[in-house]
């Protein structure tokens, strides 16, 4: 009887999805510190996106093979009427993957227009959002994260 349990609970634990991203490793691409109304408006970091984790892991929706550690980190100090947008530009059909400060999972795949992605987060709370910009396919490919507040 142990042993059946033993191996009922090796199935579980296997099966289960684990979480691959870790938001407490510093971002590869930097960290960006903005308050509502910040200047100039769009700012943009420029990655590589892709990497080697299928992004469907980190919640459902989730589209893209993404990296372990966040590309972009951006420290947030909202209080503004207008949202906080995330935008990728990119040649390559491109995704985001957002932590934000409630420890929710946000992503999208083409809202941004041309295989681009966007999320938008209306009334945006302050803290910290971990951004993963990923690819589909195993290639990695250039892009640009475009941050705004201008729809």
């Amino acid at each position: 009887m142990k042993k059946i349990l033993g191996l009922a609970a090796v199935a579980v634990l296997v099966s289960a999805p684990a979480v691959a991203q870790d938001f407490s490793r510093s971002p590869s691409f930097g960290t960006v510190n903005l308050s509502a109304g910040f200047t100039p408006d769009p700012r943009t970091v420029e990655v590589v996106a892709g990497g080697t984790i299928d992004a469907s892991r980190t919640a459902s929706g989730c589209n893209g093979r993404i990296a372990n550690a966040p590309d972009v980190r951006v420290n947030w100090n909202g209080g503004g009427s207008l949202p906080l947008i995330f935008r990728t530009r990119s040649s390559s059909d491109t995704t985001l993957v957002i932590n934000g400060p409630d420890g929710r999972w946000h992503c999208d795949d083409d809202s941004g227009g041309s295989l681009n992605a966007r999320v938008i987060f209306r009334n945006a709370p302050t803290g910290q959002y971990d951004v993963w910009i990923g690819t589909f396919g195993d290639q990695t490919a250039p892009a640009t994260l475009v941050i705004t507040e201008i729809q």
